[in-house]
């Protein structure tokens, strides 16, 4: 009965730590508290759900404890929440021994002898007999080394047990590629920090040179003379000063210009690379599939781009730096300590074992609420963008203080998973510099002593007395390595996980000339059905004329724009072809597709520019007379006329300074001047008023000669001059067809919908 209770504790413990953090059509991300910070148990998640029929891809984050999933349209986004529920139970009882299915004989592994069980206590045993012995009964000096070698030993079980964990979350950070995220990140750009690294370690090389110099100058000022200057032939305290003067001198030109060299090379490594994945990332993002661009949060993909790539670069631009140079200090002072003052070896590196295990420590918590702040902030820049460009709808509602309200509680959640964050880095920094300050200050009541015993000759622990003072400032700064780090790995996964939604391929190799195309366009028994929902278009056909203009009508969710995606290629249908003179668009390459369709959306996107600029969108090379032209053709250029900057006027983002029906117009004018053999109106007329779009159709009967036209329209006096009207119903059937006069003397639906908008007109 307990044990029944426990599993039910524990399962409702794994469903509550599984929550769904966005959910689109075939798509779905959770964040899964189970996997943070464990690889293993992240992969085994991922796979448990590729097994599942209609999931098309699983991938899981121990770095962020995100899972996304892909599914085809069969599954809708409920059935979903319950695989990914299901399976999180699965693994979790799996991980905790409890209903762990029998392995299947055809993967067990042939089980090999592992001695580790068995070796490593008797090492282990032996080792501590030794030492207690030496300890006990040995001298000084064995004591000494002892006491060493015991930091040298925690030190390497730390780090190997470091070494082991970022290993498998960087493997899973890098998607399963073998080199580390770090290389990755790296990528081209080797041979700039092959260079920063050099001047890095030449730069350390000169300080501890530098520290060396002052600490003979301390025992020249005390003692009268430093033994290894009178090698050099400098017999005299004056002649050793100024000897020293000199080489400090020198010393401090070296660091200076080296440190100077070694920043800039770092910096500039940065924003190479910043510059790179910014590039790489923003074009991958321009080839995306419409459907993914769309099912994307623009803020999200945005901060991607900007705070996530930026990022990248800062890690490499600082902290790469001071690692390095840590490295450095580790890989002189240790064996110079060892050698020289073995005495003192053991107190001044005890800090190490200490900071990395408390590094380590810190990082594996870190994982999660940077992932978390990360994830608030994302919301609340999305909540942030959206009120705003949603002004009037607020103010109409008089939503101000809900709006205000919304962002408060959002900004509330940032700030306090930011103050968990910085607690927690604050904290690990300040525990670092208190083992440092206690490392420095046994170092000298330790070494003074052997000095005074006669132990340790104090030509040797003066120079060595002031070199490990650099390298504990810097240990200091190792909680900020760590967490500048964890952050730059958090980054990498939001940015592959960017990269990694599939962009448009084109699976022919056919190719169009504009001159050549005539513009006859078939449906041959087409389906489409957008992710988890029903079918839009089922088994349609028809035949849109070259050369004439033709019309789409219906009820909203017809079909009527989806014709016009399916025709631009922004999707592909699932059954049935789609072709443009005999061509199965299939098998032409986008591009060369799209450069033969005009399209003017209900909706058009206006650049922050100047309207010359958005007419010229697209056709760079047009001239101002060719601006002025379509903008005619399009009613555009009275309005545009009236302006003080005419066609240099600046228009805002997404053309905010113009009206709805002005946008419609300048986009209208972009398609014009393309001038290409198809052109598609999809409601591009819709918020003109009736005097401007009968002015518009009267020009358009002009550009519409020996070209294919396509106006989809709610609005029937747009198309009551088309050369064939299509009258779409649910499902893409096509209830009616024919001219405008031809449907009215059917009496049917046209003949409703006509009536029905003069009805409203009349009124």
């Amino acid at each position: 009965m307990p044990s029944l209770l426990g599993a039910a504790a524990g399962l409702r413990s794994v469903e509550s730590g599984a929550s769904p953090r966005s959910v689109v059509p075939g798509r779905q991300r959770w964040d899964v508290e189970l996997v943070l910070g464990r690889p293993r148990t992240a992969e085994i998640l991922a796979a448990v759900l590729r097994r599942v029929p209609g999931i098309t891809e699983a991938r899981a984050s121990s770095v962020t404890g995100g899972v996304l999933v892909r599914h085809d349209a069969r599954l809708r986004a409920a059935d979903v929440g319950r695989i990914v529920r299901g399976a999180v139970t699965r693994v979790a009882l799996n991980a905790t021994g409890a209903g762990r299915p029998a392995p299947d004989s055809a993967v067990v592994p042939v089980p090999r002898a592992d001695l580790g069980p068995v070796v490593r206590p008797v090492l282990a045993v032996g080792g501590g007999i030794v030492a207690g012995t030496a300890l006990v009964k040995g001298s000084a000096r064995s004591k000494q080394l002892v006491a060493a070698g015991g930091v040298a030993a925690a030190t390497a079980i730390v780090l190997r047990k470091a070494w082991r964990q970022t290993v498998e979350a960087s493997r899973h950070a890098a998607g399963g590629a073998e080199r580390h995220p770090l290389l990755e990140i790296v990528g081209p750009h080797r041979r700039r920090l092959c260079r920063a690294a050099a001047l890095s370690v030449a730069c350390q090389a000169a300080e501890m040179a530098l520290g060396t110099f002052l600490g003979w100058t301390g025992l020249v000022l005390i003692k009268g003379e430093a033994a290894p200057l009178v090698s050099l032939g400098l017999t005299t305290a004056s002649a050793q000063l100024l000897g020293l003067a000199g080489l400090v001198a020198a010393a401090c030109a070296a660091v200076a210009g080296l440190s100077y060299a070694s920043n800039l090379q770092w910096r500039r490594l940065g924003q190479d690379i910043e510059h790179d994945w910014r590039s790489r990332a923003y074009r991958h993002v321009q080839h995306l599939e419409l459907a993914h661009l769309e099912g994307e949060r623009t803020s999200r993909v945005t901060g991607t781009l900007t705070n996530d790539v930026g990022q990248l670069g800062a890690f490499f631009a600082g902290p790469a730096n001071d690692v390095l140079q840590l490295g450095t200090s580790l890989a002189v002072l240790v064996p110079a300590f060892l050698l020289l003052a073995p005495q003192i070896a053991w107190i001044a590196f005890l800090p190490i074992p200490v900071i990395a295990w408390l590094s380590l420590h810190h990082q594996n918590k870190a994982a999660a609420t940077y992932a978390a702040t990360g994830e608030h902030r994302a919301r609340l820049g999305s909540q942030v963008i959206n009120s705003l460009e949603a002004g009037a709808t607020v103010k109409s509602f008089c939503t101000e203080d809900y709006e205000a309200a919304r962002v408060d509680e959002l900004s509330e959640s940032v700030q306090e998973s930011s103050r968990q964050a910085d607690r927690s880095t604050i904290r690990h920094a300040e525990t670092v510099r208190a083992c440092t300050t206690a490392s420095m200050a046994g170092t000298l009541l330790i070494g003074g002593r052997s000095v005074l015993n006669g132990t340790l000759r104090f030509e040797v622990f003066s120079p060595l007395i002031g070199l490990p003072q650099m390298l504990l400032m810097r240990m200091s700064r190792l909680g900020g390595i760590t967490d500048q780090y964890q952050r730059t790995l958090a980054s990498y996964d939001r940015v592959r996980r960017l990269r990694a939604l599939p962009v448009e391929t084109d699976s022919g190799e056919g190719t169009l000339e504009p001159a050549e195309v005539r513009g006859e366009i078939v449906l041959d028994k087409v389906t489409f059905a957008y992710p988890g929902r029903p079918a839009t278009l089922e088994d349609l056909s028809l035949t849109i004329p070259a050369g004439q203009v033709t019309a789409l009508v219906g009820a909203t969710g017809s079909g009527k724009t989806t014709i016009a995606k399916l025709l631009m290629r922004y999707q592909d249908a699932e059954r049935g072809r789609v072709l443009l003179d005999g061509m199965d668009v299939r098998d032409l390459r986008r591009h060369d597709l799209r450069h033969v369709i005009g399209f003017v959306a209900q909706d058009p996107f206006l650049f922050d520019g100047s309207i010359a600029d958005n007419i010229r969108y697209g056709t760079f090379g047009a001239s101002h007379e060719d601006v002025l032209r379509a903008a005619a053709m399009a009613e555009a250029h009275t309005f545009v006329a009236t302006l003080p900057d005419g066609y240099d006027t600046l228009i805002g983002e997404r053309g905010a300074t113009l009206s709805g029906g002005q946008r419609q117009r300048i986009a209208l004018a972009r398609a014009i001047l393309k001038d290409p053999p198809v052109v598609i109106l999809d409601e591009a007329t819709s918020a003109v008023d009736n005097e401007t779009e009968a002015a518009i159709q009267r020009t358009l009967r002009g550009f519409a000669a020996d070209r294919t036209m396509i106006v989809i329209a709610h609005r029937l006096s747009t198309v009551r001059h088309a050369d064939r009207i299509y009258v779409m119903d649910k499902r893409g059937i096509v209830a009616e067809q024919g001219t405008h006069d031809e449907l009215l003397a059917q009496h049917g639906l046209y003949t409703s919908l006509w009536q029905l908008q003069a009805g409203e007109i009349a009124a």
